[in-house]
């Protein structure tokens, strides 16, 4: 095994041409449906969990006075930052659910169109 001949190989593929082929316009649109719901589940995501870490650290008396009216808005904010932590997830599906019937239509074109090439 020639390691120095496949080192070359991948320089090589790195710096040629590349043609914009049929697969990978399939990848991006794929990509390009599923983005928008992978961005809002992760910024939802770390806001909802920056939120219940507040109000956990309201409610042990880390941040404030460590009076009751403290503890008690702790654990109201706490609440608020699990309840968006738990509603995450489906709205993260309702989003890629609708994101996917946008680009359904061009994603099934694309494919039959590569498979299609593939019987020849």
């Amino acid at each position: 095994m020639n390691t120095d001949k496949i080192y070359a190989e991948a320089i090589v593929n790195e710096y040629s041409k590349k043609s914009a082929s049929k697969v990978v316009a399939l990848k991006k649109l794929d990509r390009k449906a599923k983005l928008p719901a992978q961005i809002f589940t992760y910024t939802f995501g770390i806001v909802c969990a920056l939120v219940a870490g507040t109000g956990m650290c309201l409610s042990m008396g880390v941040i404030g006075t460590g009076t009751s009216l403290f503890t008690a808005l702790g654990i109201v904010v706490g609440v608020v930052g699990f309840a968006g932590m738990a509603v995450n997830y489906p709205v993260f599906k309702r989003i890629l659910q609708k994101s996917k019937e946008k680009y359904a239509g061009d994603i099934m074109r694309l494919a039959s169109e590569i498979a299609g090439e593939e019987d020849r």
